[in-house]
């Protein structure tokens, strides 16, 4: 079988598996599991074996699940990615620079957060609600505000 094809029937699978174990059933299921295992301690004496079937149930599913999870994880963040790469490639007031900040290093997401922070107080200062920007226009259109208002303000005094 070619390597393609083995990928796309994986994907399919960790696709329905993901579905499947994150539903309501599954969880009945698990729970009756449980139940069930519960209610046969008394027959088996509570012995180490009726103990060990459960801990090395529960340790297999429990070890499949973290790379299942992670798989649905990268490819969910994969997706949100790309549609905010989309929205910011699109929306003609954004910063391309936005795009693949996903490989930036934590210093410099950090960087970056603080940048939005300013902008967030220069929002603040905006008599516009609605108004939004990106961090340059927003630096740059309350630089020339300031520069308005000290051009205002000196013609007042004169």
């Amino acid at each position: 079988m070619p390597a393609g094809k083995n990928r796309n029937m994986f994907e399919r699978f960790a696709n329905w598996a993901t579905a499947a174990t994150g539903s309501s059933a599954a969880f009945i299921i698990a729970f009756g599991v449980i139940v069930v295992w519960g209610i046969t301690g008394p027959i088996f004496g509570y012995s180490d074996t009726w103990q060990l079937v459960i801990n090395t149930g529960t340790t297999i599913i429990t070890f499949l699940m973290v790379f299942l999870i992670q798989k649905s994880q990268n490819k969910d963040s994969k997706a949100i990615h790309l549609k905010l790469n989309e929205l910011i490639a699109s929306h003609q007031g954004a910063s391309n620079r936005m795009v693949d900040i996903e490989d930036l290093s934590e210093d410099e997401l950090n960087k970056l957060h603080k940048f939005y922070e300013q902008l967030s107080d220069l929002a603040e200062k905006e008599d516009d609600i609605l108004c939004t920007h990106s961090i340059d226009a927003a630096n740059e259109n309350h630089q020339t505000k300031m520069e308005l208002t000290k051009h205002h303000r000196h013609h007042k005094k004169g």
